[in-house]
C-alpha cells in the first residue's frame, strides 16, 4: 500500500513539475509575443518615420523639378522668341535690300525724268515762238533756227525713246515694292487664327520675302497644282514653315557652291493634292543630309551650323506647326551630294476651290 502511495506521490510531483514547466513555457511565449509585438510596433513606427522623411524629400524634389520645368519652358520660350527675332532681323535686312533696289532705280529714273523735262522746256519755248509767228502769218528764219537748235540740244529723238523706258521702269519698280509689302502684310496677317488659305499665295509671298536669301546662289522654280483647294491653316504659321524651308534650302545650296559645285543651284517648290491631303515639296540641289544626323533633324536646338549662325529651331518650329498645330506630317528625302526635298502634308476639309495660280 505504501509503495502505491509513493508512486502516486511521485506522479503527482512529476505532474506538478510538468505544470510548472508548461507555465514557464507559456509565460515565456507570452513574453516573446509581447516583445515581438513591441518590436513590430517599433519597426512600423521607424518605417513610418522613414516613409514620411522620404515622402518629404520626394515632395521637395518634385517641387524642384516643377520649378526646373517651368524655368526650362521659360528658357525655351525666350529662345524661340530669340530665334524668331533673329529670323525677323534677317528678313528685315533682306526685305530692306529688296525694297531698296527697285526704290533706287525708281529714284534714278525720276531724277532722269526731271532732267529730261528741264531739257524739254527750251524746246517747248522755241516751238511756242514758231506757233506765235505762224499765227501772224509769217515764220521768221531765226525763229525756225532757234527751234531746230533747241531740238538738237535736247536730243529729242533720244528723249522720245528713253522717257517711256524710264516710266516703264518706275512702274516695274513700284510694282515690285508693292508685291513685297503685300507679302509682308500677308506674313503678319491673322496671327495664329486658322482660315481657308490659298497655299499658292503663301508660297509666292514667301518667295518674294526670302529673295535676298536665295537670289545669289539659286534660281527658284514653282510647279503649282492647277486646282489646289483652300487649306484650313493659320496663314502666318504656314508662311513661317515655308520661310524656314526655303531659307534652309538656300543655305544648303550655298554650302554646295562653297564646296565646289559650279554655278547657281536650284530650289523647286511643288504642290500636289492626294485625296484629303495637300502636299508642298521644297526641293534643293544642295549638299544633302548625312545619314548620321537624319534622325535629329527636327530636334529642338539641333544644328550643324557654326556657333552664332543659328539656334537650330527652324525645323523644330516647322515640325511643331505642321504636326502639332495642324495635324499634318513633315518628312524629307535626301541624298548626300544631290540635295534634299522636304515634304509637308496638310489635311484638307471641305473648302471652296482656290483660283488657279
Amino acid at each position: 500500500m505504501r509503495g502505491r502511495n509513493d508512486r502516486v506521490m511521485d506522479l503527482e510531483e512529476q505532474l506538478r513539475a510538468a505544470h510548472k514547466t508548461l507555465d514557464a513555457l507559456i509565460r515565456r511565449n507570452l513574453r516573446e509575443q509581447v516583445d515581438g509585438t513591441f518590436q513590430v510596433l517599433e519597426q512600423n513606427t521607424a518605417l513610418q518615420r522613414v516613409v514620411a522623411r522620404k515622402t518629404m524629400e520626394l515632395e521637395e524634389q518634385r517641387a524642384k523639378l516643377a520649378d526646373a520645368l517651368e524655368e526650362l519652358k521659360r528658357t525655351q520660350s525666350r529662345l524661340l522668341h530669340s530665334q524668331k527675332m533673329e529670323a525677323v532681323g534677317q528678313l528685315a535686312a533682306g526685305v530692306a535690300h529688296e525694297i531698296n533696289t527697285p526704290a533706287q532705280f525708281v529714284s534714278d529714273n525720276v531724277h532722269y525724268l526731271r532732267t529730261a523735262f528741264a531739257d524739254i522746256i527750251p524746246v517747248l519755248d522755241a516751238l511756242t515762238n514758231v506757233m506765235c509767228d505762224a499765227r501772224q502769218g509769217r515764220v521768221l528764219p531765226e525763229t525756225l533756227r532757234r527751234a531746230e537748235e533747241a531740238l538738237r540740244v535736247a536730243g529729242i529723238e533720244s528723249l522720245l525713246t528713253e522717257i517711256p523706258d524710264a516710266l516703264d521702269q518706275c512702274v516695274e519698280g513700284l510694282s515690285r515694292i508693292s508685291s513685297i509689302v503685300r507679302a509682308m502684310k500677308g506674313l503678319s496677317h491673322s496671327q495664329g487664327r486658322k482660315e481657308h488659305v490659298n497655299v499658292h499665295d503663301v508660297i509666292t509671298s514667301t518667295v518674294a520675302i526670302t529673295r535676298n536669301e536665295w537670289k545669289y546662289v539659286a534660281d527658284v522654280e514653282l510647279d503649282l497644282h492647277h486646282a489646289m483647294p483652300l487649306v484650313p491653316a493659320a496663314p502666318v504659321e504656314l508662311n513661317q514653315v515655308l520661310l524656314n524651308l526655303v531659307v534652309n534650302a538656300a543655305h544648303a545650296v550655298s554650302d554646295a557652291t562653297d564646296r565646289g559645285t559650279n554655278g547657281k543651284g536650284l530650289i523647286t517648290i511643288k504642290t500636289l493634292v492626294h485625296s484629303d491631303v495637300a502636299e508642298i515639296r521644297v526641293q534643293d540641289t544642295g549638299t544633302g543630309i548625312p545619314e548620321s544626323i537624319r534622325g535629329r533633324i527636327f530636334e529642338p536646338f539641333f544644328t550643324t551650323k557654326a556657333v552664332g549662325q543659328g539656334t537650330g529651331q527652324g525645323l523644330a518650329i516647322a515640325y511643331a506647326i505642321v504636326v502639332k498645330n495642324h495635324g499634318g506630317h513633315i518628312t524629307f528625302e535626301t541624298e548626300v551630294g544631290r540635295g534634299t526635298t522636304f515634304i509637308v502634308q496638310l489635311p484638307l476639309t471641305a473648302a471652296p476651290e482656290a483660283k488657279t495660280s
